[in-house]
């Protein structure tokens, strides 16, 4: 294999795009006749969150507001800045703002930050000192706080789909300024489709596999990638398809009720460096899912091996880690408060919004009275009330347990 020279800086770096017209993927969010790009035809971002998976172009598509917009443009990691970096943004946004520029600040992987932390911001995206711009892989709901969630659109990013991640590789290929078009790469057709199908959606790393195979050969196959991913550093990629793998792997196991391989799987991610607090989450989930009213106290241990987490963090919160989830597999299991709400939600969405009996109404005003909003409600405590009703007459007798 003749082996060839590649710049230092990342591939996928080089290839982030300048403009909407060069994105790939997301055409909900960027098409024609977006939002997004409506914003930038007329230079009037305002604050915004992206959530989505790994490497689906919440970075990119900052960078392209950056490019493209006339305002002052910040951009800080959530995982190495806190609030003395904020301290030192805020200083020069209002620098800005007395010269009549706005300022745009992107925060990658917000959700890292803490509420206090979050909490520092929030004044100054409401007195308009900054627009914020958050990325996010964790849903903001559970992450952002919800004063400066009110404050922002949230725009959902899908995880790209094969056909997108070929055009990315193509382009990358192809592309003299900024790709290994200078290289003449060869990649066989049949690998190109084996590399977008391996990247599960992930452009970074549908790049980075490709930079690392093209500085192995200008001829790839799917040998050479195969022999790529074979790599420590590329065995656990914590924003990459693994990592979907392990957590189901350890997930399936609980419910299986293997501690061991439990364990097993959850040294796999500590080792690996996954988020101690993305772990907990799902152990909080799998305490009331997998189960749920066949011991209730399973919940209270995870949710307070998730406050560990967040106070402890690594190396000490392992051990609570560890805990919590050799609890879970050994416990009995039951789904029902899972499968009760599914029913539940299937009627509601079939049958939309139907009204609540009168007799179960809150009746707080005299017109309220007069309409027959909680009349003859019977008060259990005190009289029997074994044969009132509490469902819509539409859904009268349904069970969901």
């Amino acid at each position: 294999m003749n082996k060839i020279n590649i710049e230092n800086n990342p591939l996928a770096n080089r290839m982030r795009p300048e403009s909407l017209d060069e994105f790939f993927g997301q055409t909900d969010l960027v098409g024609e006749n977006s939002f997004l790009k409506k914003v930038l035809e007329t230079d009037t971002v305002s604050s915004m969150i992206f959530w989505g998976p790994p490497g689906s172009g919440k970075t990119t598509l900052a960078s392209i507001i950056a490019h493209e917009t006339k305002s002052y443009f910040i951009t800080l990691s959530a995982v190495d800045s806190g609030v003395k970096k904020l301290r030192e943004v805020i200083e020069i946004a209002e620098g800005k703002n007395k010269e009549k520029i706005k300022t745009i600040l992107f925060i990658d992987e917000i959700h890292r930050w803490n509420k206090a932390q979050q909490d520092k911001l929030l004044p100054y995206v409401e007195n308009g000192t900054l627009i914020l711009i958050g990325a996010t892989t964790e849903n903001p709901s559970f992450e952002v706080n919800s004063a400066l969630l009110s404050r922002a659109r949230v725009f959902v990013l899908k995880k790209l789909s094969e056909r997108d991640i070929e055009k990315i590789i193509q382009k990358a290929l192809s592309d003299k300024e900024k790709g290994l078009g200078k290289e003449k790469i060869k990649l066989e057709s049949k690998t190109l489709n084996v590399l977008a199908k391996i990247s599960n959606g992930d452009a970074r790393m549908a790049l980075n596999i490709l930079e690392a195979a093209a500085r192995q050969s200008s001829y790839i196959n799917t040998d050479l990638i195969k022999k790529i991913l074979q790599r420590k550093n590329l065995v656990y990629d914590k924003n990459g398809e693994e990592h979907y793998n392990i957590i189901s792997a350890l997930h399936k196991s609980m419910r299986g009720g293997d501690a061991d391989a439990a364990v097993y799987w959850l040294a796999r991610m500590i080792e690996g460096g996954e988020d101690p607090i993305y772990i907990a989450r799902r152990l909080v989930r799998f305490a009331s899912e997998d189960i749920g009213l066949a011991n209730n106290t399973a919940l209270l241990l995870a949710n307070a091996v998730f406050d560990a987490c967040q106070k402890l963090g690594y190396p000490e919160c392992g051990v609570h880690l560890s805990q919590c989830v050799i609890y879970l597999a050994k416990s009995k299991k039951s789904i029902t408060a899972y499968d009760a709400l599914n029913k539940a939600q299937e009627d509601v969405q079939k049958h939309g919004n139907l009204p609540v009996p009168l007799h179960i109404r809150n009746a707080p005003t005299k017109l309220m009275k007069e309409l027959d909003y909680g009349k003859n409600y019977k008060y259990t405590p005190k009289e029997d009330s074994s044969d009132q009703k509490y469902l819509p007459e539409e859904l009268m007798g349904k069970k969901y347990l």
